[in-house]
Order: C-alpha cells, then structure tokens, then sequence
C-alpha cells in the first residue's frame, strides 16, 4: 500500500511538470484569448454592479419610474381586456350626479342604488364630467380607460415625489407597481372615487416640494372635495404651514382652502345649506361591519359602539400630538414658536427640505389610517404609495431590507383576503404597528455629545500649592 501511495505521488508530480512545460510552449496568440476572457471577466462583473446599483441607488428612479410606467401602461391595457369588471359604485356615482344634471340642487334629494350621496360638490362636478364623457356612465370601457389614464398619472406624481426624497431603493417601486392586484383593481375594475382624489392630492404634494404653496393648498381643497379621507393630511399641512409662514402667513393659504370648498358649494348651500353640510361633510357616518378590514376581529356591538370611536379618536390626537412635538418639530424652541412669523423666532427653522415635506403629510395620514373607525377595501389606496416611503426613510441596514420587503407583501396579503377574517385584521394591524415603530424610533434625533467629565484626581501642581 506505501509502495502504491508513492506512484500515485509521483505520477501527479509528472503530470503536473508537463502541463507547466505544455503550457510555456503555447504560441504567444494564447495571451490575446486569456486577455479577451479578463475582459469579458471585466465586463460581467461590470454589469453586474450595474445591475445592483440600479436596484438599490435612488438615484436611478427615474429610469426605473420610466420603465415601471411603460409596463404599467401594457399591464392596465391587459386587466382591462381580460379581467372582468365588477360594478359595485360605479352606477351610484352616475345616478347621483345624474339628479344634478336634471336640475336638482338639494343634497338630500340625491340618491343612488347605494344610498344617498354622501361626497362633497368636487365629487359632483369631476363625476358629473365623466357621465357626460361615457354616455350617461353606460360606456364602462371607456371609463375604464379614462382610470387606466389616472392610475399613470398618478403613477408619475408619486414617482417625482420619489425622486425628490431620493430615500427609497428603486427595486422597491416594483412591489409598488406591478405587484399589487387590489390597487389595480380599485381603478380600473372597480371606478372607485377614492383614485381621484388621491391623484390630486399628490398633485398638491408636488406643488408643496415646488414652495408654490398657494397652488397647492387649493388642490388639496379640490381633493378634500372628491373625498373627505384627504384631511387626514391636513394636521401635516397645518404644522407645515405654521413652520413655513407663522400663524399670520398661515391664514392666507388656509382662506384658500375655505374659499374653494364655499365656491364648489355654493349652489347647493343655496338650496339647502343644513342638508349639503350634514351630508357632505357628515364626520359621524356609521360603517357596515361586513366591509371592514380592519376590525373584524372585534364584535359587532363593540365596532359599532360610539365609546369604541371616541377611543379611536382620541388615540389618533395623542399620536398627532405625540409627532408633532417629538418628530416633526425638531427647534429648540417650543412648538407655540411656530405662531410666531419665522425672521422673529430666536433659532430659525432650517429651510423646508423635500423629505421634511413628505414626511409629515405621509406620517400625518398614516396614523389616521392606523387609527380609523372602519377600512373598506377601496380605503387601501389612502396610503398604499406612502407605504415605501414609510418603511425606507428611516435607516436602512443591508439586513433590513428584507423585513421590510416581507412586510409590504403581509400589508399586501391582508388586503388581498376577501372577506376579510380575525386573522388578517389583526396581521394588519401589527404590520401597522411595526411601521410606527420603526417611524418613532428610526427618525429620533440622535443624543447629543456629553462633555468630557473633569477628573477627580486633584492637579499635582494645586497639591503643592498647598
């Protein structure tokens, strides 16, 4: 076996010395071929980083919002083709608005198969325009259309507010695009009012990060009048305001918002003015138990119970309050320094930057949804495209991008369950949780440097001295 073992020894030696004579032989032509696989070597390892850094530097989302844009457009094109449309408000909506065009101008004489209308004038005018553009709302496909055309909208307004914060890694805009089946389905399947106010929310969100600040509180007061969910923003808004302008420069721009709601208003306030207000503007509106998705893991006679929604209430005021003095306000002055005009605040407030913006109407908003008496399954696009910046603009180690993935598509799942059960609610509502988690302790100020302790030990020189 010693015998064997030394052969087989020297048989690799040999065969190794001849490969190396073998090789140094080879023709100088041979440098040329191991100099094009370095390079070829080079250029993978090239596109490779290429790739990853398309995926995860936002300075790339452009070019990923312009190709998800495009997808988008042939993804609309096929839903609309191939999945069937579901009526659920759609004829409602035209009813409603139909009684506007016959000449009636009381509120509480507008009804449709659902009930009565129960949106404020902008809904009317802008849906009033679409009944009129589809054959008295019967064309469903060019409606469907027309949402297909707002989705992208939409699309690009959320993609240059991305762009601006330059926060969230653009792989994510995928999650947020093609991957979602519910919020496809709330525009261009279902016609839902809820995608046009949004779409002119974040249009005035854009106007915000341009400091046209007049510009866009009148389009936030447009949407607030397709869909009251928009005030949720509104505390943001304010707080924004008031740091911007001061209480003085702040009343301007809040008369621009009243101004808008009393012009759309005014021919049904001058019909029935109790009747418009309690209806359009009806904060006290009872919600099914059957539709929720939030809550479903509660009983009836708790979800419906008034002390339940003063709780929720209040709940939603402390965290506004809780944000308001420990995030949003980051001066060393008291948060009462905002009523005053900015030149005479003793330490002035640092020049409004886009993720400053952004995230106070985002975190605005989303703890409205986090503390909201019902969701409906059309609510998902309240917040659906803040979700990405919620989860990324805090930190964001190498190892945390998963969680964060994971936690989007469990938002994603529980919105996607139809109906709804104790499970998803309550998975909803972690997932919630986990997000203001992250929100309140991924954006704390970090603490401040302690300055160096003197040393107990008494100078020798002092010692002396004595």
């Amino acid at each position: 076996m010693a015998a064997a073992a030394a052969n087989t020894c020297s048989f690799r030696r040999a065969a190794a010395k001849s490969f190396r004579s073998f090789r140094s032989e080879l023709p100088a032509g041979n440098a040329s071929v191991n100099k094009r696989f370095r390079v070829r070597g080079g250029m993978a390892a090239g596109l490779r980083r290429l790739c990853r850094e398309l995926l995860l530097e936002p300075r790339y989302t452009p070019l990923v919002a312009a190709c998800l844009c495009l997808a988008e457009g042939g993804v609309n094109l096929w839903v609309i083709r191939r999945v069937p449309y579901t009526e659920i408000d759609w004829r409602a909506y035209m009813q409603e608005v139909e009684g506007v065009s016959n000449g009636t101008r009381d509120y509480t004489e507008l009804r449709g198969d659902t009930g009565p209308l129960v949106y404020p004038a902008g809904f009317v005018y802008l849906f009033l325009g679409l009944y009129y553009a589809t054959g008295r709302g019967t064309d469903i496909r060019l409606a469907q259309h027309i949402f297909a055309a707002i989705y992208l909208l939409n699309l690009l307004l959320v993609f240059r507010i991305y762009c601006r914060t330059s926060k969230v890694p653009p792989y994510v805009f995928f999650f947020m695009c093609c991957a979602s089946y519910r919020i496809h389905s709330i525009f261009v399947l279902r016609l839902f009012n809820d995608p046009v106010a949004m779409v002119i929310l974040f249009l005035a969100v854009n106007f915000f990060l341009e400091e046209r600040w007049s510009w866009g509180c009148l389009l936030f007061s447009l949407a607030v009048s397709v869909k009251m969910n928009v005030l949720l923003f509104a505390p943001g808004l304010l707080f924004l305001l008031l740091l911007r302008f001061g209480l003085l420069g702040c009343i301007p721009k809040l008369c621009i918002c009243a101004v808008l709601q009393l012009a759309l208003g005014l021919p049904f306030l001058l019909e029935n003015p109790v009747g418009y207000l309690t209806r359009s503007f009806d904060l006290g509106r009872q919600f099914q138990f059957k539709w929720t998705v939030n809550w479903r893991f509660l009983p009836e006679e708790v979800f419906q119970h008034r002390a339940f929604h003063v709780g929720l209430l209040l709940a939603h005021m402390a965290g506004l309050v809780l944000f308001a003095l420990h995030r949003w306000h980051r001066s060393k002055e008291s948060i009462l320094s905002l009523l005053k005009d900015p030149v005479e605040r003793k330490h002035p407030s640092p020049p409004l930057g886009a993720n400053k913006i952004v995230f106070v109407l985002f975190s605005s908003n989303f703890l409205g949804i986090c503390c909201s008496r019902s969701l409906h399954y059309q609510f998902y696009v309240w917040y659906f495209h803040t979700l990405p910046y919620l989860l990324w603009c805090t930190p964001t180690s190498k190892l945390a991008h998963m969680p964060k993935v994971l936690l989007l598509g469990v938002i994603e799942l529980c919105w996607n369950t139809y109906p709804s059960t104790v499970c998803s609610s309550l998975s909803l509502h972690v997932c919630h949780g986990l997000v203001l988690l992250q929100l309140w302790y991924g954006t704390a100020l970090p603490p401040a440097p302690q300055p160096p302790r003197p040393s107990k030990k008494s100078d020798p020189l002092s010692r002396k001295a004595l």
